[in-house]
Parts: structure tokens; sequence; C-alpha cells
């Protein structure tokens, strides 16, 4: 059987040794036929050189150069789609994820034959309060507009095999949510809990978790735009109550009556809501208008090992 390790780099070159020789003497635990697949997600830093070193020293080490930075979930689809063992393991190489969950995961699936993933997730999201905070609101948000739950503080590291991949690889969205796709593509997953060591400061700021926020909304439900439609009905319902209740009050008592601060607060709060729903429905016209456009999700510059032409028969 044969063994696909995946991984992404960024600012990874201080972790990338070590976590070639951790996950390399892990694997050959499980089998000698085994790929290690280093992509190069734009890393600014000497992450691609040591890779390729890697490379040079180890035959079985295929290093695959993206363009440019194109981020953390594309990088991972594309190394996903150059994957060709029976069982494929997706982990990040900076070392907080533990390489030896190849060998937890393992075990755990030897137990569970119908089981095509197993997945790692946090008792409790490290960082400080805010982060985990952060955390907690997102899968809390999420969870409240899928369709279905998605596992709370899920990491990368899964071990899956090659047919679950073969579905992720078929999803051809150019705005990429993986855990979404994770969910998306179905078949049993089983959960494991994991710790996760602090190793390196997070390259998500809180304007990318918020950006991953709106995709991850905009990509995998249309409750907002449900939504939306509910609360104008039941704007229009109350203004047509209230136009009645007017007209009884003048029919009674022949007065029309005043209230100019509170016709002003109205105007101004509708004309807010009215903003914020057509803000909404942009958002997802702006989905559409990238997605129509079909481009590819990310570039590959060079590929240092297996050629690429074998990734365009996967597909």
């Amino acid at each position: 059987m044969k063994l696909s390790i995946v991984t992404t780099m960024y600012r990874s070159g201080p972790y990338l040794k070590e976590f070639y020789r951790r996950v390399k003497t892990e694997a050959s635990r499980f089998t000698e036929d085994h790929e290690i697949i280093f992509v190069n997600d734009g890393s600014p830093d000497d992450s691609l050189g040591i890779a390729i070193q890697l490379h040079r020293e180890d035959p079985r080490v295929q290093v695959v150069d993206l363009s440019r930075n194109f981020g953390h979930h594309k990088a991972m689809m594309t190394g996903l789609s150059f994957a060709t063992g029976d069982l494929v393991f997706l982990i990040d190489c900076d070392l907080e994820e533990s390489p030896e969950l190849l060998g937890t995961f393992r075990e755990v699936m030897q137990k569970n034959p119908d089981a095509d993933v197993v997945f790692g997730v946090l008792a409790r999201r490290k960082g400080g309060w805010f982060e985990r905070l952060s955390g907690w609101l997102f899968f809390k948000i999420i969870n409240l507009l899928w369709a279905e739950p998605l596992p709370a503080n899920l990491v990368t590291a899964r071990l899956m095999t090659q047919r679950y991949v073969r579905a992720l690889n078929q999803y051809r969205e150019s705005e990429l949510v993986i855990a979404g796709l994770w969910l998306s593509a179905g078949f049993r997953q089983i959960p494991v809990t994991v710790t996760k060591q602090s190793r390196s400061e997070t390259t998500y700021s809180f304007g990318k978790k918020i950006g991953l926020l709106i995709r991850s909304i905009t990509m995998f439900s249309d409750l907002p735009l449900k939504y939306i439609a509910n609360l104008g009905f039941i704007i229009f319902a109350i203004a047509l109550l209230y136009s009645l209740a007017l007209i009884l009050t003048y029919i009674v008592s022949g007065k029309v009556p005043q209230g100019y601060t509170s016709l002003i607060v109205s105007v101004w709060l509708l004309g807010g809501l009215i903003i914020f729903c057509i803000g909404i429905v942009a958002i997802y016209l702006s989905v559409v208008f990238v997605e129509t456009k079909n481009r590819p999700y990310t570039i590959v510059r060079d590929v240092y090992g297996r050629p690429p032409a074998s990734k365009s028969e996967d597909d």
C-alpha cells in the first residue's frame, strides 16, 4: 500500500528538516512505498531551497513550486491533486501538529475499515483569549448557517483514502474554503482529539479570519439571502399595520399624528438596513462573478520530482 504525505510551505524554513526527519521515520514504520509532497506557497524565506535539497537527497520527496502565494487552502488542494498514494496524510509542516499523528490515525482507520477519513480536532483552542474567542465565534456562526454542522476546532492533520481525495479534487471552486469541501465530500469521517504546540505565530490575521468567515458563509450557505427576504416581509408587514393604524386614527380623531424625530430615525434605520442588505447580495454576486471566470485556483511554476504531466492524467 502506497502512502502520500502532503504539506504546504510558507515561512516554514526553520521546521522543514525536522519535519522531514520525523514524518519520514513515521512513514517508514508504515510502508517503504511512500512519497512526501512539499507545496511551496510563494514562501518568502528559504523554504523552497531546503525542500529542493531534501528532494536531491531523497527521491521520494517531491516539491511543487507555485508561481506565487495563493493561500493555504488552495495550496493544500494543489498538493492533494499530486498525491498518488492509496492513503494520503495531509499535515502542516510547522510542527504544531505532530507528524507522529500518522501512526495514531492509521490505528484508528485500521479499527474502522469503513472509514475514509480520520482527522484531528482540538479539545481546546491554542492561543490567548482573543484567538480562542474568535475561533469559538467562527464555528458558532458557521454552524448556525451551514446545513451540516462543522466539527469545532478542526486542524489540518488528516489521513484520507484515495477515493476521498479524488472526490475532493472534483471540486472546481476558484475561491476555496477547504473545511467546507471536507464536509461536503461526505464519506465516513472519524474525529480524533489531538494537541497542538505553539511554535510559530499564526499567519492568519484578524482581517484574514473575517475574510475566511465571509467566504465560508457565501460559498456554502444561502441562508443570509433567505433572511433578507424574510426581513423585508416583516418590515413590510409592520409598515402596513402602522399605516392602517394612522388611517384609523385620522378617521376617528381627524388629526395626523406628529413625530418628526421618529420619522427621521426610521428613515436612517431603514436606509442603513437597505444598504446592508444590498451589500450582502453584492457579496454573493461577487462570488458568482469570480466563479464564472473559471480561473485556476493555483498556477504551478515547477515540479521537482514526478513530472507534472501525471497531474493532468488525474484530471
